[in-house]
């Protein structure tokens, strides 16, 4: 129902995947030599941001330059070495060594690559400008390199925001941009405490963020309202959740958070971000395993939450009641339904834009829905 999970994997190293034939050979010349490099380790699997430098490296062998190097190159991409930590550069250094092994095959002496080529220093860039792929419901898929949308600097409470398109990201603004007026993303999860948020930017980004949502420490109260240690043993169990593969994976993990939710646990306010992130898991539980109802349950439960701390035009907000609007549909709650598409839409049409694919899929189930109506 949420998931593509017909896609097209190479015959090759089982590891890539695509949504087509078509998909698959317009990108075997950035794949050819990577498949040969994930067959030579098998059935190890190298880390994402791994996979990315190899790539990075084929591509400035190849002298290749991409559309996203418009305006900005990857040789003038910031690195910050001299600020990050000794813990960073250490497992950076960790990853150069992980990308010798990786590219072995491939590159057999590594001081015979151009000056340019450094393995430490791809990593160092990747680190500090790198951008996390998402797929049409905001979950993280991968990771990318765009140069030109580095330039871009870090607000939390930001004037544009990031979403893709298959791998094409699409920048868009949420508010009217005054002429002269800088443009600005967020780097990190709004929905994280201040505190958090810092530590995040300080350990990846090497700076401090000034903007006057941290400067208030805006809803940090109600983002950990309740018991500390409540809301401490939440966090660990949703941070312990990684994403199942099977349904009864899923259906151990409905149970972990039904018992939770049942318990003193439960008393924590919906607006506690961990209790939200545990309703949220708990959503992704019932809609795999296909209880629909308790699905739209804990759904509506988010929609407060979500309302208070996306405000405005958020992409994740927008999703999450598509999602919601989708699962009222499946229970013919048509009316319901109806209302919480629209204020997906218009949301998604700023955040999205009308010619994104996911705003076609909402207008087919609006439709669908207003249709039903109709009939009823």
């Amino acid at each position: 129902m949420y998931r593509n999970e017909h896609l097209h994997r190479c015959s090759q190293c089982k590891v890539a995947k695509y949504c087509g034939r078509s998909c698959q050979k317009e990108a075997w010349l950035d794949h050819k030599q990577e498949c040969r490099c994930l067959k030579s380790i098998e059935p190890n699997f190298p880390p994402d941001s791994v996979r990315l430098a190899g790539r990075i490296v084929f591509k400035l062998l190849r002298q290749s330059v991409c559309p996203s190097e418009r305006l900005y190159s990857v040789s003038d991409l910031q690195s910050n070495t001299e600020r990050l930590s000794e813990e960073m550069r250490d497992g950076l250094r960790q990853l150069a060594q992980t990308l010798q092994l990786y590219l072995k095959t491939e590159i057999q002496d590594e001081p015979q690559l151009p000056p340019a080529i450094d393995f430490f220093q791809i990593f160092t860039k990747v680190t500090c400008n790198c951008f996390t792929i998402s797929n049409g419901e905001m979950q993280d898929v991968g990771v990318g390199l765009y140069p030109s949308m580095s330039l871009l600097n870090h607000s939390c409470d930001p004037n544009c925001v990031i979403v893709f398109e298959g791998y094409q990201l699409l920048l868009h603004s949420v508010r009217e941009i005054q002429t002269g007026e800088e443009l600005t993303i967020s780097y990190v999860e709004s929905l994280m405490p201040t505190r958090e948020r810092q530590k995040q930017l300080m350990r990846q980004y090497c700076f401090e963020c000034d903007c006057p949502l941290c400067q208030n420490q805006e809803k940090d109260a109600e983002k950990l309202a309740g018991e500390e240690h409540a809301w401490k043993e939440v966090k660990d169990a949703v941070d312990e959740v990684r994403y199942p593969k099977s349904k009864e994976e899923w259906k151990h993990v409905l149970t972990r958070c039904q018992n939770l939710l049942s318990s003193n646990m439960g008393d924590l306010p919906d607006t506690n971000i961990y209790k939200l992130k545990l309703l949220d898991c708990a959503m992704d539980a019932c809609i795999n395993v296909g209880s629909w109802e308790e699905a739209l349950h804990y759904g509506n439960r988010t929609l407060v939450p979500y309302r208070l701390y996306y405000p405005g035009f958020h992409p994740l907000r927008a999703v999450q009641l598509m999602r919601v609007g989708k699962l009222q549909y499946s229970q013919g709650m048509f009316p319901q339904a109806l209302e919480t598409l629209k204020q997906a839409y218009n949301i998604m049409k700023v955040t999205h834009g009308k010619d994104h694919s996911l705003m076609k899929i909402l207008m087919e189930i609006k439709e669908e829905c207003e249709a039903m109506m109709r009939i009823q």
